[in-house]
């Protein structure tokens, strides 16, 4: 009998230790955000009869996995009223660290395991808060769009700019929430020569940065040039910045969003930034994905919107997957990890 090693951990194919069970069910509801071509889920299929679905609506989400042992999923919602009409599932492995996608006690009470990935994309998402915040300072693809209408050959100069010229050394950044990500920011803000103070839930020891401080929520609007969003969304902190919040920022400051879109009233943010009551806003989350026409920050003032990309670089992908391949291997072996 052959063994197969996936990323360290040994599955003997057709051979599971669930009792009962020859050959199982796996289905991918949205595997094309993960997957969108150049990211195989060929591993998974030494575990399973595996069917993928590169995305899935919620009228679809029973017929699709009403056979499944193992469901995986990204975006697609599992409810409570689904799992009551899904007998045959055992596991749930979400192919993201937030677990919000799925009703956890209603599959904790059903008997169903879930597991997330809890880091992949740490150093996508940071090095892209820097991507969005250098972008909307310096303007890099405004200038060479300039350039290609000639705007620099007539100005007659052997420099030239649309937009003042921003320095980040010296500015103040002020992250919200010091897990991985809000970290891995505060070392490249260390690394460009600006301040770094925090506020979180639950503050530890002073990071080992000249001049750190932990902050109250207050202070840090007020103190910060820039204020970078690392925090999970809750019902306590949904829209909590808002008019107030923007009101006690400077009018330079800029605010970045990589972490959950419903932590911004979007309607204040865009009063805010067209009124110059602060100077801008890079953000790669809103509250309804993708974004809807009606959006106010559409068009807002001074306003940088990527299409929550942060976490897609190919390596964070992969490592997406490397996870979430160990975790369905886990379960099936009898010692399931990363459960939630």
């Amino acid at each position: 009998m052959s063994v197969l090693v996936v990323f360290g951990l040994a599955v003997v194919p057709g051979f599971y230790l669930l009792p009962g069970i020859s050959r199982l069910k796996i289905v991918i509801l949205d595997g094309e955000t993960a997957n969108p071509g150049d990211n195989p889920w060929t591993p998974l299929e030494a575990l399973g009869q595996v069917t993928v679905y590169p995305q899935t609506q919620p009228d679809e989400l029973l017929s699709r996995a009403k056979d499944a042992d193992i469901l995986l999923t990204n975006k697609v919602i599992v409810s409570a009223a689904s799992l009551n009409q899904l007998p045959a599932l055992k596991f749930i492995a979400i192919t993201a660290t937030g677990v919000n996608v799925v009703d956890c006690r209603a599959a904790a009470s059903r008997g169903v395991l879930v597991s997330h990935v809890p880091s992949y994309s740490t150093d996508s998402v940071a090095q892209h808060v820097f991507t969005g915040l250098l972008s909307l300072l310096n303007r890099p693809e405004m200038h060479y769009q300039a350039i290609l209408q000639g705007e620099w050959e007539r100005s007659g100069n052997f420099s030239f700019w649309q937009v003042p010229q921003v320095e980040l050394a010296g500015k103040t950044m002020g992250i919200v929430g010091m897990g991985r990500i809000g970290r891995a920011v505060a070392k490249i803000a260390d690394a460009l020569g600006m301040h770094v103070v925090a506020n979180s839930r639950s503050p530890a020891e002073p990071l080992k940065y000249a001049g750190f401080r932990w902050l109250d929520w207050e202070t840090l609007l007020a103190t910060a040039d820039v204020i970078s969003l690392h925090c999970p969304q809750t019902d306590a902190n949904s829209g909590f910045v808002n008019q107030q919040s923007l009101s006690m920022m400077k009018p330079t400051a800029i605010l970045v969003n990589t972490a959950r879109g419903g932590l911004v009233n979007e309607l204040d943010l865009a009063s805010a930034l067209n009124s110059g009551g602060i100077a801008g806003a890079f953000l790669d989350v809103v509250s309804v994905e993708p974004i809807a026409r009606d959006n106010p920050l559409l068009g807002a003032r001074n306003c940088l919107i990527t299409p929550h990309l942060g976490w897609a670089t190919i390596e964070a992908r992969r490592r997406l997957l490397q996870v979430t391949y160990q975790n369905v291997a886990a379960f099936i072996n009898g010692t399931p990890i990363n459960l939630v």
